[in-house]
């Protein structure tokens, strides 16, 4: 494994520092919430090793609240990024071909690098609204493709498939014998309507997420793995064996409290997201100097700079930073140019949000 630390994670920040940042616009999650805030007073638990898949009730919440598959088609994860790293490291080697949209989730695309499998990217577009094509992924698999790799709801952009677009690929990667993994790390969070769980359509499709984003509980590190295929999820079990062997007990309580009352926590949170899209998409239409794709899913969008700020992008992020105390994602973070930035709208309060976007608009004029 040739590891190289990713952009999007050296620059994070908490590596930068959340007290040196006024308007952080770069998170990719709504509001962290807290213990208190929930609600929860941890009880007296055992601080036993857990069950190595994950706790029974906890994968039973996880399977009944994605829809159309069993407790036993649930693998508890550290969040997403756990689970993505399981499944390349059991899935793929030097002999296998992965292909896998970009711009996209960094984790989805380094692990792949670091163990050395053969990469192709297919390349998202702005011009045609970072849409996913499934006959541009059609194109790209070889025999020695292993699996195909898409996210949706899409990070960096917030776009989604059609339901049409998934089933299509989802029939893709059978009659190619490949594995279609999506990950659906923000699917909570479609804003006009959910897909189907895409690990529902198939038993070669594996589905990914995790309470990260939508439920504003990263530091609990729940994720996990839903595939209908037992030998697969056998697989990965032996992986996660060897690299934890089993998830904190408290934060799969917490895991459980969560999920226990998603529509009551998730309901307000879309509500509310709904309302600050409909808040950027009114500052996009009055600021000349950028386009966009709008978003229909996710906490973030991918807005692009029509012409080159005064000074250049290097000068714009340090302006925008040093000058008005907002933080966003520059494109390099997703290996495109700095004229693009992902801004994430979930998480700061909704008066940081409406100060980052003015600050936005005054750092591109210089």
């Amino acid at each position: 494994m040739r590891y190289v630390r990713m952009p999007i994670e050296v620059e994070s920040p908490e590596e930068y520092g959340y007290g040196r940042i006024r308007y952080n616009l770069s998170e990719s999650s709504v509001a962290d919430r807290t213990v208190h805030g929930l609600g929860l007073t941890v009880p007296d638990l055992t601080l036993l090793y857990g069950e190595h898949r994950g706790g029974a009730e906890l994968r039973r919440l996880i399977a009944e609240t994605s829809g159309g598959v069993e407790t036993d088609d649930v693998l508890v994860t550290v969040g997403a990024a756990g689970a993505l790293f399981i499944i390349a490291t059991a899935l793929l080697g030097a002999d296998d071909h992965l292909v896998v949209v970009r711009p996209n989730y960094a984790t989805n695309l380094e692990t792949p690098r670091a163990i050395g499998c053969k990469v192709t990217h297919v390349e998202l577009g702005f011009e045609t609204g970072f849409r996913i094509d499934p006959a541009e992924i059609a194109a790209a698999v070889t025999p020695q493709t292993r699996i195909i790799s898409v996210t949706c709801p899409h990070n960096p952009t917030g776009t989604m498939l059609t339901e049409s677009e998934l089933r299509e690929l989802v029939g893709l990667a059978r009659d190619r014998g490949c594995i279609l993994l999506v990950d659906e790390t923000y699917r909570d969070l479609s804003l006009n309507g959910t897909l189907p769980l895409a690990a529902s359509l198939g038993d070669h499709v594996i589905s990914v997420a995790s309470l990260s984003k939508a439920y504003g509980a990263p530091g609990i590190r729940i994720g996990w793995i839903i595939s209908k295929d037992p030998a697969l999820q056998e697989r990965f079990l032996a992986a996660k064996e060897q690299i934890n062997i089993c998830g904190s007990v408290i934060d799969e309580w917490v895991g459980e409290q969560i999920l226990s009352r998603r529509d009551e926590l998730l309901q307000p949170v879309l509500t509310e997201m709904r309302r600050r899209l409909a808040l950027i998409t009114e500052w996009m239409a009055g600021e000349p100097l950028l386009d966009w794709v709008a978003p229909s899913g996710g906490v973030v969008c991918f807005p692009r700079m029509r012409t080159e700020p005064p000074g250049g992008t290097d000068a714009f992020y340090k302006r925008l930073l040093e000058e008005h105390g907002c933080y966003v994602g520059p494109g390099h973070w997703f290996e495109l140019p700095d004229t693009y930035f992902r801004l994430g709208y979930g998480w700061p309060t909704a008066e940081e949000l409406e100060g980052g976007l003015k600050a936005i608009s005054a750092a591109l004029r210089g």
